[in-house]
């Protein structure tokens, strides 16, 4: 058997005056989704448990078969296993954006999607400034990136950045324990960065400056059982975000490489298909995620949402799924976003979300329709616990 799944983040949405009261996935044209969801098995999954914030780090562990209640320590461990970061017991990491502050008011979560050749300079001058033995800092992808500070106990509670976009920064800031440490970490990164170059150009074309970071999705070192061990299966992931490859090296999967695969509008969404295909020859089960449809819930950008999932669906979901009818065993395909980015909200929320699957073994158990949320709802077939879908895709 051969197994596939496609991730696009935070495709599913609600009812949005921007598209006159549709959602996404109803406007965006999906021949190949609404195919699945016509002719497989189409239902709804909570991803998040109760209690639990509804980011992709906990939400793509739900769908990858992995309690986060059970295994998660925090989204910027699963991040630094893909910067091939090794943590020492004693070690925190935290999640360090690039962001644009102005008026004491969080203005841009990512500091206008700065480049990832712009942001490494931005980094490197924050390591020779504010940097010690105890305290790294480490470059990543676009805006996303992380710090490691050893020596140090911290119980503190911090939010994303995205979850506070045109709100106040103080009723925001860390807090708990050693909760300063982080807070005068930030306010000092303004010095190192307001006069730097990189800043200076971007000003000057108009751009959003990094004028500050922003700790948060702290934790420590992560363990997960390799997958191989749970279901017998070789995985790979595709996927452009460190996230998810952090995710899929710590269960023990493969995670090629894609050029031009950005986390973004731009990713190369041909590429990643061609990828899946390929990997699909000598592993059991790919994993195909995409970062475009969140981050434009996360912009309230109605039009590149459409876009992204169209792309998905023409580049992805439709290579996939011609190289497994075509390759002559038994195949199984499904298709999940791990949370909601409802574009009026320009923010995760902890909805239900659609899935669709399709393949050996999964004649419609009920009137299928369009791959919707609406659509997914009337099935009635619902998945209360996140992380066992993977074994209803797998095993039933």
């Amino acid at each position: 058997m051969k197994y596939a799944i496609v991730i696009p983040d935070g495709a599913a949405d609600r009812p949005s005056d921007a598209l006159g009261g549709h959602t996404p996935l109803q406007v965006a044209r999906l021949p190949h989704m609404d195919r699945i969801a016509r002719e497989g098995r189409l239902g709804t999954v909570r991803t998040v448990p109760e209690g639990m914030p509804p980011g992709s780090d906990v939400a793509i562990l739900s769908l990858l078969g992995y309690d986060p209640q059970a295994g998660y320590t925090g989204r910027a461990p699963l991040e630094a296993v893909a910067r091939g970061i090794d943590l020492a017991p004693g070690d925190w990491v935290f999640r360090c954006n690039l962001v644009t502050v102005a008026e004491e008011q969080m203005v841009d979560y990512s500091a206008g999607h700065i480049t990832t050749t712009e942001a490494e300079v931005l980094i490197q001058a924050l390591q020779e400034r504010l940097g010690t033995d105890a305290l790294r800092f480490h470059a990543g992808v676009g805006y996303r990136h992380l710090v490691v500070i050893g020596s140090e106990k911290f119980r503190v509670r911090t939010t994303a950045p995205h979850d506070i976009m045109g709100k106040p920064l103080a009723k925001h800031l860390p807090k708990g324990k050693n909760a300063s440490r982080l807070v005068d970490l930030m306010q000092a990164s303004r010095a190192v960065l307001d006069e730097h170059p990189v800043n200076k150009v971007r000003r000057d074309l108009g751009e959003n400056p990094a004028s500050q970071i922003w700790l948060w999705g702290q934790g420590q070192k992560p363990a997960l059982r390799p997958f191989a061990e749970r279901w017998g299966l070789r995985g790979a992931a595709i996927a452009a975000v460190d996230l998810v490859r952090g995710i899929a090296l710590l269960v023990g999967w493969d995670v090629p490489k894609v050029e031009g695969a950005t986390g973004y509008f731009d990713t190369n969404y041909a590429g990643k298909g061609r990828a899946a295909v390929e990997a699909l020859a000598d592993h059991d089960l790919v994993v195909v995620h995409v970062e475009a449809s969140d981050e434009a819930g996360h912009n309230g950008d109605a039009r590149e949402k459409v876009r992204a999932l169209e792309a998905v669906d023409r580049e992805i979901v439709g290579p996939l799924l011609a190289a497994m009818e075509a390759q002559g065993g038994p195949w199984r395909l499904m298709v999940a976003p791990d949370h909601e980015t409802p574009l009026d909200l320009r923010t995760h929320a902890r909805g239900p979300v659609p899935f669709a699957m399709i393949g050996t073994g999964l004649a419609p158990a009920r009137p299928g329709g369009a791959f919707t949320e609406a659509d997914a709802a009337k099935t009635g077939m619902h998945v209360a616990v996140g992380c066992e879908l993977m074994e209803y895709f797998l095993k039933r």
